[in-house]
């Protein structure tokens, strides 16, 4: 018997195929970058570029200075040298001339009067020599300034002012200052005080000098403040005279 032939194979069917979804065209599609990207060098000036342009900066002119500028620099160094030297001129006076200070004393008084229009005024006439020597052999002096004060137990009671004067070295001079109290208000307490100075025949007053003095050198000068005081111990009026004092004069 004859063998029969195998029967055909069956028809291939077709693969199904992916369905593609349409995109809507409002939609828009963004792709992302792959993360492994690198982000560009930033660019790099060659070196002979930046070396040409460092020699034109170099090579620009430099701006002009303002003479005003000049003008007040030069007039500060002018100043800065002018005190400079004054200083060292001061120094040198003080290291080899050794200035002194004038001095302010009272030789005589005269107390001619102290009473008393009610329990608390006080009424008074007081008059003084005042002394005033410069003890410098080289140095002129000039009292700019000269104020006096009349106290009695630290109570202003008078006061005056003397107008200006020049001293030459080694020159004394004498003023005479007038003081007259009236109508001065004194505590109770003082005003008892004053009448039993005045029965024991024993007055204290006080006095006190602010003077502004200059020195003169030639062309060099020199101002200060001396202040003086003088306790001074009387007998009492009409005919006060001094009886003791103690002077002294300080800057």
């Amino acid at each position: 018997m004859l063998a029969l032939p195998p029967p055909p194979p069956p028809p291939l069917s077709p693969q199904p195929q992916k369905e593609t979804m349409s995109t809507p065209l409002q939609q828009i599609v963004i792709s992302r970058q792959p993360m492994n990207q690198h982000t560009p060098a930033p660019y790099t000036a060659n070196p002979e570029t930046r070396k040409v342009t460092k020699q034109q900066t170099l090579l620009r002119q430099p701006r002009r200075t303002n003479p005003m500028v000049w003008c007040c620099a030069i007039i500060c160094l002018i100043f800065s040298l002018l005190l400079i030297f004054f200083g060292i001129a001061t120094l040198i006076i003080f290291l080899v001339i050794k200035p002194k200070t004038p001095l302010f004393d009272i030789p005589g008084v005269s107390l001619s009067s102290i009473y008393f229009d009610s329990p608390e005024n006080f009424n008074g006439d007081f008059t003084f020599l005042a002394n005033f020597s410069n003890p410098n052999r080289k140095i002129d002096v000039r009292f700019e300034y000269v104020y006096i004060e009349l106290y009695f137990s630290d109570r202003l009671i008078g006061t005056q002012t003397l107008p200006p004067f020049t001293q030459r070295q080694r020159e004394s001079r004498l003023e005479t200052v007038h003081l007259i109290s009236s109508l001065v208000s004194l505590p109770s307490k003082l005003g008892l005080e004053l009448r039993r100075q005045v029965q024991i025949n024993k007055v204290a007053y006080d006095i006190r000098g602010t003077f502004r003095v200059r020195a003169n050198l030639g062309l060099i000068h020199f101002s200060y403040w001396l202040h003086g005081r003088c306790q001074l111990e009387m007998t009492g009026p009409p005919t006060g005279v001094l009886v003791t004092r103690s002077c002294r004069t300080k800057r």
